[in-house]
């Protein structure tokens, strides 16, 4: 992943708000009271032509019960494990808590280099305060206020001093591609991504809401390579009441809208709710690639003819984008979480597909001879001509002498029959008619 830079210490000292600011973007979601940020939450920075990975991690807090606290020291541990360099954040307007000097000490037995970093830092007086910070044992300090950008400059000059040098930082050049997982909150989506992973990457607990980022990670296992995006799960605008879970939806919405499929993860205990049908027609709005996966399988009875009779009832309430694949899983026992992941490339691979101008006519020439365009008003529509447009997503134009009598039943029967003959599972095809 190359150089990684990570911002650690105690809840509440302004760790997100530095990120935002290196970044120079809203990606962690910031609030005024701590706990805020759970799971380790990624992105790419930049400073005097070096590419760095920056780490936002939740507040530390040692030997705590609560179950998120918990979460979050596992989570801290594995951020401080992946860095090159710490970022150790404090806060100068409480002065040396016990926290720090905990934490300092989990950091002194990590052997990376530190920087101790005092936030809040606004004018000459609270420069000469910040002085006691040094009785955390660290060498070098920097006083910055990451709400203002005061002194951050310095401080990614230092970050810059304690990488590795540029020609041992291998530069991934591959456009990857970047699968969402999305679904409403508590259906499983954190416990997938950390099965398919192998790893604990996001918090799971059993309270809705856990995640509250989008969490980006590479997939790399088995000779197929991707970016999962585990994102907080979204409800209805009526149910989101605290400001931080608005932030979260938005923030899933976009990671939807950026990706290049999405699986949406389903309750199998509740079945498809009308939340879902509307993040799959986000999906299709954005031309995205779709694939339905049916979490806690292993809580159904089921008999042979159950899997049957759910993917039906689900493809139903779908139409008319019905062409979608639906897997059955398990991410607690781990049944058959890997045909996600194969499932998601190949509606990867059908939204990418090309197909030559000449295979396509030839094609188009048979279906419309066999049924051509029905007469509206006693004019007929003539098709003459078919092609792919450039993009992402399959679009296709083609080019007619009436194309405002080409009603909405003939442009489904030329999508199926194409879809028939070229596999397009999963992807929303949208087909252009135009005067030729």
């Amino acid at each position: 992943m190359g150089n990684i830079v990570a911002i650690v210490g105690r809840p509440n000292v302004g760790k997100s708000t530095l990120f935002n600011r290196i970044l120079g973007d809203r990606k962690a979601i910031t609030d005024d009271f701590s706990g805020v940020t759970r799971d380790r939450h990624y992105g790419k920075a930049e400073w005097q032509t070096r590419e760095f990975v920056l780490i936002d991690t939740g507040g530390y807090v040692p030997h705590s019960e609560d179950i998120f606290e918990s979460a979050i020291r596992d989570q801290v541990k594995i951020a401080i494990e992946e860095a090159d360099v710490l970022l150790f954040m404090v806060d100068v307007q409480t002065g040396v808590t016990d926290l720090d000097q905990a934490f300092a000490n989990l950091l002194r037995r990590s052997k990376k280099p530190v920087l101790l970093v005092t936030n809040k830092v606004d004018s000459f007086d609270k420069e000469y305060e910040a002085a006691e910070f040094y009785s955390l044992g660290f060498k070098e300090m920097y006083c910055i206020s990451s709400t203002s950008g005061s002194g951050t400059g310095d401080l990614l000059d230092a970050v810059i001093s304690k990488m590795l040098p540029e020609d041992l930082v291998e530069q991934e050049s591959i456009d990857l591609p970047k699968i969402a997982v999305v679904g409403r909150p508590n259906v499983g989506k954190s416990s997938l991504v950390n099965a398919l992973l192998g790893q604990d990457r996001n918090i799971v607990t059993e309270i809705a809401g856990t995640t509250r980022d989008a969490i980006h990670s590479h997939y790399n296992l088995y000779g197929k390579e991707l970016v999962i995006v585990d994102t907080a799960g979204i409800r209805r605008k009526k149910k989101v009441e605290e400001d931080i879970e608005f932030y979260s939806v938005m923030r899933s919405l976009r990671s939807l809208e950026d990706c290049d499929v999405a699986i949406l993860v389903i309750d199998a205990t509740v079945g498809l709710d009308q939340q879902d049908l509307n993040l799959v027609n986000l999906a299709v709005k954005n031309g995205k690639g779709l694939l339905l996966v049916v979490n806690k399988w292993d809580l159904i009875e089921k008999d042979t003819k159950t899997a049957r009779t759910f993917e039906l009832e689900i493809k139903e309430k779908l139409r008319p984008f019905d062409d979608v694949k639906v897997l059955f899983v398990s991410a607690q026992e781990k049944q058959r979480i890997f045909k996600v992941i194969e499932e998601a490339l190949h509606v990867f691979e059908n939204r990418t597909r090309r197909i030559s101008t000449s295979k396509l006519n030839d094609f188009f020439q048979e279906v419309i001879a066999a049924y051509p365009p029905p007469s509206v008003k006693g004019k007929f529509v003539k098709i003459k001509y078919v092609t792919q447009l450039p993009g992402r997503s399959p679009k296709f134009a083609m080019f007619c002498n009436l194309p405002q009598y080409v009603n909405e039943s003939y442009k489904r029967y030329l999508e199926n029959k194409l879809r028939d003959e070229f596999d397009f599972t999963g992807c929303p095809i949208t087909i252009y008619f135009r005067k030729k």
